[in-house]
């Protein structure tokens, strides 16, 4: 990306969105990160630079500010997340599936506009191998998220294979950020669990104390966005979607790390229904071709993220 480039981003006010705006406009200068969501939350999104109220199932209106702003690159976090999805499946599968669509056959049409869509390992499910998943391998994913997700690798790969869209993505973990609230996935206890140590002192996690899930600190998931979205064309040699890793924990072991924060600390468990969906998934990653194919490596541990998320938290309580 260079100054030149104009960013819209999908889904802005979301746990991704809101982080990837701060950055993009970082790089690119406000006026040249659109944001957009289904709703104007206010705040820094809006406030920071261009931002639209935008329903992501309707492809006309994503069309009309691709080319009031003349948009380079795209990137599709509009989604219902794992858990929030299992409430509503008809729905999730509607809006996590029509919006890509709008947003392939748009690119058909615009060979110029080069396209981010996130897919998770919400792909991967009960046969899957769970340490050190590969890159390819069997997915049988068990939520209706996982299978949009599914679905939609597909669905890159054929665009790109068929239509030469410029399409990239990454197969997230769990992603752990300060900067925004939770927003409806199985591994959302890694980010409310700072808060209420924070907060209250106490934490009672919905998934059992040795459900270990791999996760990633969100600076490091920008880093792999950014970098995969700068990755010369030649170097992007998979369609689909990228394994990335960062770390794999259980609660247990963030527990007795925020401890050494903050001593007084205490978890309880009280397993609820995404436990299933978390026993459906790896428990680490093997993310070896997406540091062979664009360098990829992630920076953050589970001691320097803790660290860090707890730091800055510290900071926005105060000034709250």
């Amino acid at each position: 990306m260079t100054k030149k480039d104009t960013a819209l981003v999908l889904g802005a006010a979301g746990q991704i969105g809101t982080d990837l705006v701060l950055r993009l406009r970082e790089l690119l200068g406000g006026n040249q990160v659109v944001a957009t969501d289904v709703r104007d939350q206010g705040g820094i999104i809006s406030d920071g630079g261009p931002f639209h109220t935008i329903d992501v199932m309707d492809g006309q209106a994503i069309n009309d500010i691709i080319n009031k702003y003349k948009v380079t690159h795209v990137y599709h976090l509009a989604a219902l997340l794992s858990a929030t999805a299992e409430k509503n499946p008809m729905f999730a599968w509607k809006l996590n599936m029509e919006g890509l669509f709008h947003l392939l056959d748009i690119a058909k049409e615009n060979n110029s506009l080069k396209i981010f869509w996130p897919s998770s390992i919400a792909v991967f499910g009960p046969t899957t191998p769970r340490d050190k998943t590969p890159q390819h391998t069997i997915m049988e994913p068990t939520t209706v998220y996982g299978v949009s997700k599914q679905a939609g690798e597909r669905w890159c790969e054929y665009y790109f294979n068929k239509y030469n869209v410029d399409v990239r993505s990454i197969r997230y973990p769990g992603l752990i950020s300060y900067k925004s609230a939770p927003g409806g996935g199985t591994t959302d206890y890694a980010v409310d669990i700072y808060h209420k140590a924070l907060e209250t002192g106490k934490y009672e996690c919905f998934l059992s104390k040795n459900t270990v899930l791999p996760m990633m600190y969100m600076p490091d998931a920008l880093d792999a966005t950014v970098n995969l979205m700068n990755a010369k064309s030649d170097d992007v040699k998979i369609r689909s979607s990228y394994n990335v890793s960062g770390m794999s924990f259980d609660p247990e072991q963030i527990a007795l790390e925020i401890k050494k924060h903050i001593p007084e600390f205490e978890i309880t468990y009280k397993p609820d229904f995404r436990q299933a969906i978390a026993d459906s998934w790896p428990r680490s990653i093997d993310d070896t071709m997406a540091h062979d194919h664009w360098g990829w490596k992630a920076k953050f541990d589970l001691s320097s993220m803790s660290n860090d998320m707890l730091m800055h938290l510290k900071e926005i309580k105060s000034i709250a």
